[in-house]
């Protein structure tokens, strides 16, 4: 007995000297929760054997009795709807702009997810989207839609080195952004139009494109007998408003872009070298340059198809045109 009395005192002692030291000690919660338990077991006299006051003692044994009686403290109101189901009614709603809400809670149970039609109408709310809609496609999607059969076609003009004017005619697809010049002259008269629009319709025939529309402003240049050979083909001819450029704006972009990267930095001699310039840029424009209205690819480009490693392995290869005024890079073999 008189050992232990000694090892007790010995240990009090060690606890004095540590007290001393230890600025603070960190209790953990099972540290709190042992010596809260042992506080009820030893008598109060004895409590000085604690390195905390009584006090806290007594605070920590009230927490465990709360966190005994206290229910898991939940949120007020249903709970939260899971991100990637707001995520899938939204995406849902947006891809089939014609869906309601009832529509989409169908679709959601046939993927074995179970919504309230209550809920997927406030998401539509809250994102802006009416949750019965009557929405038809924006002007995007009806485009997107009605490209392919969509052919437009302009004429700009170019000055040479001696000041004679040509003019140009081209077509472009909408869907594809590929361009078809159709030739060069002084003298755009019904005859040259009406044979460019046959020579034309030859080549939309070869890569397969079958022209639903063709767009074309009001100038005097474009015929009957122009309008005649794509009607024939099974084509309707929609003209344009009066000094409306903007409703022909693929043609009017394309002629931008050809001048700017091309016609503005080059003097022009006479019709075959203008024939031979426009011949090289065009190329380059359908098999190269890349479009940001069909995703940075060409339009008859199979670059796409190449993952990077691919177009990364080995070295990277200039492909000059025009003399060097536009460059081409590829990766060399």
């Amino acid at each position: 007995m008189a050992e232990a009395d000694l090892e007790i005192v010995v240990l009090r002692h060690q606890l004095a000297i540590l007290r001393r030291q230890v600025k603070r000690p960190v209790y953990r919660r099972t540290d709190r929760a042992f010596l809260a338990v042992a506080s009820r077991v030893l008598p109060r006299e004895m409590w000085r054997s604690f390195m905390v006051r009584p006090e806290t003692l007594l605070r920590w044994h009230r927490e465990l009795v709360r966190r005994k009686w206290t229910k898991p403290h939940r949120r007020p109101g249903r709970p939260a709807i899971d991100p990637e189901t707001r995520n899938l009614v939204l995406r849902l709603a947006r891809e089939n702009p014609r869906w309601g809400y009832r529509r989409i809670r169908g679709e959601l149970l046939g993927l074995g997810i179970r919504l309230s039609a209550t809920s997927i109408a406030t998401i539509l709310r809250r994102s802006g989207l009416s949750p019965s809609p009557r929405r038809g496609p924006t002007w995007g999607q009806f485009l997107r839609s009605q490209a392919s059969g969509i052919l437009a076609c302009d004429f700009f003009t170019v000055e040479t080195l001696l000041l004679k004017t040509y003019y140009v005619l081209f077509f472009i697809e909408l869907k594809t952004r590929r361009v078809h010049i159709a030739g060069a002259t002084t003298n755009p008269d019904s005859a040259w139009v009406t044979q460019q629009a046959r020579n034309v319709g030859c080549d939309l025939r070869d890569v397969g494109v079958v022209p639903r529309f063709l767009i074309r402003d009001r100038d005097t240049k474009f015929s009957p007998s122009f309008d005649a050979v794509f009607e024939a083909e099974g084509a309707r001819i929609i003209t344009t408003p009066i000094r409306a450029p903007n409703a022909n704006a693929h043609a009017e972009r394309w002629v931008g872009t050809a001048r700017s990267e091309c016609l503005d930095w080059i003097l022009v001699r006479g019709r075959r070298h203008l024939e031979r310039v426009l011949g090289e840029y065009v190329a380059h424009y359908n098999d190269h340059r890349p479009h940001r209205a069909i995703g940075l690819r060409a339009p008859t480009s199979e670059r796409d198809r190449l993952t990077a490693p691919q177009l990364c392995r080995g070295r990277i290869a200039r492909r000059p045109i025009l003399g060097g005024l536009i460059n081409e890079y590829v990766a060399a073999a």
